[in-house]
């Protein structure tokens, strides 16, 4: 069934506004549809709905669950890419959306796994206190910042691989034109197949071709470097002045706390949304921690190249590896606690309004 298709939905209207009781909404997100459910604060399910991903749709669907109560908490899941719209509109109604992660297969072995049966759980989640998680806003500078760096990322991988198709044209040419080109650095090797003249093959077309691609991605990529470190520079002007922080770092970073800092209560669970929060692995005799293997995958990232970074430059840091290693820590170990302490000086920025935190040592 197809979003075109569907029926407008009923609106319930026998509950009187007066005597309205508390509802919760819960919705299962997709490209085309969004199934929404609803059920009282007591957990008893009232009905469910598909509607279109429209702007229409999203009225018809607010309209629709108010029609069975005062809505003031909804359970969306996706927040950050089918259910993004969404989350806006039910923002603009003063509704509080709490994001819903998927329930874990045991729960869908269990109950059985449809759309109308998501959406539920998605409401039941938020009413049992489960799901607490603020969805992070997409209206700001982070917003920004996120699409700068997929465009980015995509443009340096395209170059990458055209300079890698460029070096294996390369050793299809003539000899005299390989030797001459094969000891030169990547820029001289762009710039010189760029000034090749146009008569000599198909191999050295597609050299030139290839070469003038390359050229062409390396300006976007500074462009967009350029627009990234002055979205940066406006929305956390200091974060770029520490040491090891670049702009590529600081808008990962920045992305993945959201425009919405606030909703990190303190600088643990910052360090929790990086992975490089250390999780308590106990039992019986045994007292231990292991490394978080959850998180923010790309933010992980970036903390891990800053503290490449101030393992070189920064005097600090050299001096607390030194301290450690005499201690009988490994590399492995010292560069866990590294990140963990980055992010806790990170946080402090990313997060202006936040209580102080004594300076770490690195």
């Amino acid at each position: 069934m197809t979003a075109a298709s569907l029926s407008q939905p009923a609106l319930n209207t026998q509950h009187d506004s007066a005597l309205a009781e508390d509802v919760i909404l819960g919705v299962d997100t997709h490209k085309d549809i969004h199934v929404a459910a609803v059920i009282t604060t007591l957990g008893a399910s009232l009905a469910h709905q598909e509607f279109p991903t429209t702007a229409v749709g999203y009225r018809q669907l607010i309209s629709w669950a108010k029609s069975f109560g005062i809505v003031r908490r909804a359970g969306i899941e996706c927040t950050g890419s089918y259910g993004v719209a969404l989350t806006r509109a039910l923002r603009r109604e003063h509704i509080d959306v709490i994001e819903i992660n998927q329930p874990d297969r045991a729960t869908r072995r269990k109950r059985g796994k449809t759309d109308a049966i998501d959406a539920d759980a998605a409401a039941r989640a938020v009413l049992s206190g489960r799901a607490t998680t603020i969805p992070k806003t997409a209206d700001g500078p982070a917003a920004d910042l996120r699409v700068l760096r997929l465009a980015k990322e995509s443009a340096v991988k395209a170059r990458t691989q055209a300079m890698n198709q460029l070096k294996a044209v390369l050793l299809a040419v003539e000899p005299d034109l390989r030797e001459l080109l094969t000891g030169l650095t990547n820029p001289a090797l762009v710039a010189t197949c760029v000034a090749l003249g146009e008569d000599r093959g198909e191999a050295v077309f597609t050299m030139r071709l290839l070469a003038r691609r390359i050229q062409n991605l390396g300006q976007e990529i500074k462009e967009l470097t350029r627009r990234m470190t002055a979205a940066v520079r406006s929305s956390r002007p200091q974060l770029l002045d520490l040491v090891g922080v670049g702009p590529d770092s600081a808008a990962v970073l920045l992305s993945a706390a959201g425009d919405n800092p606030d909703r990190l209560t303190d600088e643990a669970s910052f360090a929790a949304l990086c992975g490089v929060s250390p999780v308590e692995q106990s039992s019986g005799k045994t007292q231990r921690r292991r490394l978080n293997r959850g998180g923010h995958r790309q933010a992980d990232a970036a903390l891990y190249r800053i503290v490449q970074s101030r393992l070189r430059w920064d005097e600090r840091t050299q001096a607390y590896l030194q301290r450690r290693t005499a201690e009988g820590m490994s590399r492995r170990e010292i560069i866990r606690c590294l990140k963990r302490y980055v992010a806790r000086e990170l946080y402090r920025h990313i997060r202006p309004s936040a209580s102080p935190v004594t300076p770490s040592a690195v």
